[in-house]
């Protein structure tokens, strides 16, 4: 395991600038995503990391190694493409040992290392097996495995559920979670899912074309965003914003251009009381919860969670409120008021 340090990075292609200069420091043993809409430079920052982006400026530390000029494989990095990239005429056995056998290794060693990882992955029952025979999971699994028996000091992984179905992708996070305790691996993790970094991320870095707009807890994104870019990128549905003149406040801060509140902190009450006023335009309902979607005029259109048996209809009219301290103030140039 090794800690990873970003100074001042900046990648270029031609006279486009991609990475505008990052500093970033990942702990060893930590898990840490990054997360952005496409275009924002997440996956060319993680291949800056593996070495297979060139470094344009800046410096990349492993540990305490200067990594910036090494080539990919003097790194002891380890990727896991969104791709699995396996071998379809080799078993899962074969494709797992891999790298080892390409190395010279024993195959006393080989096979150890192979069965520790097929045991940790629980691929104990398909190592006989193709490719072809295995589940999207399965197959990423595989491909998880090869990186491990190479013991690596850091796991880059990109985007490597974005080829599965909704319920394998639940059942991938739970078996990355469980790696990285197994493991207690330093991880870097690339994906435009939220839900995925929320639910796995020790720490997040949301970026924002090609520079880091907040990094933290995914509790600390979620409950204190930075600026309006993070407020409304980390949550779904994402938080409501409406400008300050449009909503009834007692108090606010010196500079506020607009107000967030996110959909569960509203409340639907009569109509004349609250906050803002608005009619409900269309219902979501998924079961435990609804998303009632309302027209609130020059507020807009305000999303709000409630209770799955919530009594409302379309063309309902109704007040909306929050408690003072659920509200976001962020002033003209998006940047959050405390």
């Amino acid at each position: 395991m090794a800690s990873i340090t970003l100074k001042n990075v900046e990648k270029w292609f031609g006279q486009a600038q991609v990475i505008k200069g990052v500093d970033l420091e990942i702990e060893e043993g930590e898990f840490v995503i990054f997360v952005g809409p496409s275009g924002c430079g997440k996956s060319t920052l993680l291949r800056m990391i593996a070495g297979l982006e060139e470094t344009s400026r800046g410096q990349i530390l492993v540990g305490d190694r200067d990594a910036t000029a090494e080539p990919p494989n003097k790194r002891g990095l380890a990727m896991v493409f969104q791709s699995y990239a396996l071998y379809p005429h080799m078993s899962v056995r074969d494709n797992v040992g891999f790298p080892l056998k390409s190395a010279g290794l024993p195959k006393e060693e080989v096979a150890e290392k192979v069965a520790e990882a097929a045991r940790v992955l629980k691929l104990d029952d398909y190592l006989d097996r193709r490719p072809k025979d295995l589940s999207g999971g399965q197959r990423q699994r595989v491909a998880i495995g090869r990186s491990i028996v190479r013991d690596p000091t850091a796991f880059l992984f990109d985007e490597p559920l974005s080829n599965l179905d909704a319920a394998l992708r639940v059942e991938m996070r739970y078996e990355i979670a469980k790696l990285h305790q197994t493991l207690k691996a330093t991880m870097i993790y690339v994906t435009h899912d939220q839900v995925e970094a929320m639910t796995l991320a020790d720490r997040i870095v949301v970026l924002e074309f090609g520079k880091i707009a907040q990094v933290g807890t995914p509790r600390e994104l979620y409950e204190k965003p930075a600026n309006l870019f993070v407020a409304q990128f980390i949550g779904s549905p994402r938080m409501n914003v409406m400008p300050a003149e449009t909503v009834a406040l007692k108090t606010a801060p010196e500079g506020a251009d607009s107000v967030g509140i996110r959909p569960e902190h509203l409340e639907l009450v009569p109509s004349g009381e609250g906050l803002v006023q608005g009619t409900v335009d269309v219902l979501e309902y998924l079961g435990a919860d609804t998303f009632v979607i309302l027209n609130c005029g020059k507020a807009g259109q305000i999303t709000v969670r409630v209770n799955g048996t919530a009594d409302c209809r379309p063309g309902d009219a109704f007040g909306l409120s929050a408690p003072q301290e659920m509200l976001h103030m962020f002033d003209a140039q998006g940047l959050a008021l405390i």
